[in-house]
């Protein structure tokens, strides 16, 4: 995206003003705005590259200039740049590490730890490009206490820790630029307008889309699905067509086509798995046919850490004409995607599994087919012209973001992908290979676990039963260790079904986790089996 010195690096520098007197709030005198950068021209439609880092937008008076790795809004396109007077009196520092009293959600207060030391446990086939203590370092809460324990969080495959980068982006956008985008003619709707944008640029960047006009932001993966089922589904699904769908789905991949094929009386045709895991791509193969208007796929597996050959899917899939649809939450974070490379028609991804904040997601359509899906919702910022007798719409994407958008979702977005980017994502996922392959061996050591799927090449989502344990009870028992995993079906009961399970425990990896923290979650399981022998 930019060159890692400057992800790195935050924001630049702005000159230090006078702390203002003490005194109170209602007599103290104002201070004057700090220039924190200079205007530039709006990225046209078509740019995608993202190389020069924004301005800063913040400099708080009377605090010691912004210098070191801090704030950042991400990075815009090269001709993007957060305009310039900010009120002197915000500051967005956020304290790194935490040295500082944590206080539990519900109130109680844990001790702050030091942060965790560097990782002294070297993985077979570990690059020499990446170690987890990059990544923990920008990371606040993985600084924390629970139960009295150091935090664990082995739960990334629900939601993923926020970079203090992202963090005090969000802090930033609302302490000193806040505002409505596209229809503001004041100078903090053309900066926030600026931003938004450049983070549609980043995202299409991200994903190797075209053009940013590729890009809809959207809630998240569910949200995506559910605007491709209402808008394409509606206009191109009609009585006898399929849709495949395969076993391995979470439900936000499955329950948008039922709702749709209902309403159109398509099917709902479901795509069997192997006993590894694996898409049965032969079963594929024969289920598909010239009533098969679209499949849907998800690229990783949130059950099984199955990578799903969907480059080879989606090419079968276009020989009968079909449009092709891919959930991408559970990959994007682990490698690389090019969509263009993939030729998915549709891609879709959640920004809080990416490190950024709930609530903001992306939606790829190829431009020829996003041309002509009609808007899912009516309202303000979709609309070229309204009145009583003809409504006109905006150009794409605009028409499909009705209302007013998750602004600062996408300040938080772009600063995450470019902290993500910042490091060698294939050292990242070569690391993240490593790790895994450590986990499935220490976990085959405790007793009576059984690991669910064996597919070759999985990512880091490790789902497992236990033998005379609830999954609650597992989860339960680690968290009194300080140690975060998921029990329950996991949105995703065809999956569990399919190993005849309603429900079962899963710690999930992130490149932020370290062999350490793998082996004090196989220590306690294999403590609670003690137990449960003695």
């Amino acid at each position: 995206m930019t060159t890692p010195d400057a992800l790195r690096g935050a924001w630049p520098s702005a000159p230090a003003a006078t702390p203002p007197p003490v005194t109170p709030p209602a007599t103290t005198p104002a201070t004057g705005p700090v220039t924190a950068g200079v205007a530039a021209p709006v990225a046209t439609p078509d740019a995608t590259a993202v190389t020069a880092p924004l301005a800063d937008p913040v400099a708080g008076a009377g605090a010691a200039p912004v210098t070191g790795p801090g704030t950042d809004w991400g990075t815009a396109p090269a001709t993007t740049s957060v305009p310039a007077s900010v009120p002197a009196s915000v500051s967005t520092s956020v304290p790194h590490p935490v040295t500082g009293p944590v206080t539990d959600p519900v109130g109680a207060q844990a001790p702050a730890v030091a942060p965790a030391p560097p990782s002294t446990t070297v993985l077979p086939g570990q690059p020499a490009g990446f170690s987890p203590e990059l990544a923990r370092r920008d990371i606040p809460i993985l600084h924390r206490t629970v139960n009295g324990h150091p935090l664990v969080w082995l739960d990334n495959g629900a939601t993923t820790q926020k970079p203090r980068q992202v963090i005090e982006a969000l802090a930033g956008f609302y302490g000193a630029a806040n505002s409505n985008i596209h229809r503001g003619a004041h100078t903090m709707a053309r900066e926030a307008t600026e931003v938004y944008e450049a983070g549609r640029a980043a995202v299409a960047q991200f994903l190797g889309a075209p053009s940013p006009d590729d890009i809809v932001f959207v809630r998240g993966t569910t949200e995506a699905v559910n605007l491709v089922a209402q808008s394409w589904g509606r206009a191109n699904l009609g009585p006898g067509d399929d849709i495949l769908v395969s076993t391995l789905e979470h439900h936000s991949n499955i329950v948008p086509w039922q709702l749709i094929a209902k309403e159109t009386r398509a099917r709902v045709v479901p795509v069997p798995l192997q006993p590894d895991g694996q898409v049965d791509l032969d079963a594929y193969a024969d289920l598909l046919s010239m009533r098969t208007q679209l499949v849907a796929i998800s690229q990783v597996s949130n059950v099984l850490g199955t990578v799903v050959p969907v480059r080879e899917m989606t090419a079968l899939a276009h020989r009968y004409g079909a449009k092709v649809l891919v959930d991408g939450a559970q990959a994007v974070a682990h490698f690389p995607v090019d969509v263009t490379d993939l030729d998915a028609d549709f891609y879709a991804f959640s920004g809080h599994k990416l490190f950024a904040p709930t609530g903001i997601g992306a939606l790829y359509a190829k431009p020829d087919v996003l041309e002509k899906m009609a808007p899912w919702q009516g309202g303000g910022n979709m609309i070229e012209s309204v009145d009583f007798t003809r409504t006109t719409y905006a150009p794409v994407p605009h028409r499909m973001e009705a209302g007013t958008g998750h602004i600062s979702g996408v300040v938080g977005l772009l600063s995450a992908l470019n902290w993500l980017t910042s490091f060698d994502r294939n050292a990242i996922a070569a690391y993240e290979t490593a790790l895994t392959a450590h986990a499935q061996q220490a976990l085959s050591t405790v007793p009576g676990l059984e690991l669910l799927g064996s597919a070759p090449g999985r990512v880091g989502v490790l789902t497992f039963t236990l033998a005379g344990q609830d999954p609650s009870r597992i989860a339960d028992w680690l968290d009194r260790d300080g140690i975060a995993i998921r029990a329950g079906h996991h949105c995703a009961q065809p999956a569990l079904a399919h190993y005849g399970l309603t429900s079962a425990a899963r710690a999930s990896l992130a490149l932020y986790n370290t062999p350490e923290e793998v082996d004090k979650l196989v220590a306690s399981l294999q403590q609670l089996q003690l137990q449960q022998g003695a």
